[in-house]
C-alpha cells in the first residue's frame, strides 16, 4: 500500500477565518505552511507566519502595514489570537 507521508515540522495550511469576540469583526485569508496572508473587514492586510512548537501546538504571529501585531497559539480545538489592545480573536483552519 502507498501512504502519504506528512512532513515533520511542517505547519498546517488552508483557509483561515477569525472573529473578534469584542465587536464581531472578521479576518479571513489563506496560507500554506509557514506563510499566511489575512484581510480584515476594513481592507487591512495582515502578513504572518505559523511556527510548529515541540508540544504539537502552532504559534501564530501577524503584522499589518502600520505595525500592529496579533499573536497566539492553536491546539486541537482551534486558534486563539490576541492583539496589543487585549482583544481576543477566535478562529479555525479549514
Amino acid at each position: 500500500m502507498i501512504y502519504r507521508r506528512r512532513k515533520k515540522g511542517a505547519a498546517p495550511g488552508g483557509f483561515y477565518r477569525f472573529e473578534s469576540l469584542r465587536n464581531r469583526t472578521t479576518m479571513y485569508g489563506s496560507g500554506f505552511g509557514e506563510y499566511i496572508r489575512l484581510r480584515d473587514e476594513f481592507g487591512n492586510v495582515w502578513r504572518g507566519e505559523a511556527e510548529l512548537q515541540a508540544d504539537d501546538t502552532v504559534r501564530y504571529r501577524f503584522r499589518d502595514a502600520t505595525g500592529r501585531t496579533i499573536s497566539g497559539v492553536s491546539d486541537s480545538y482551534g486558534i486563539v489570537l490576541r492583539d496589543e489592545h487585549g482583544n481576543t480573536w477566535r478562529g479555525f483552519l479549514d
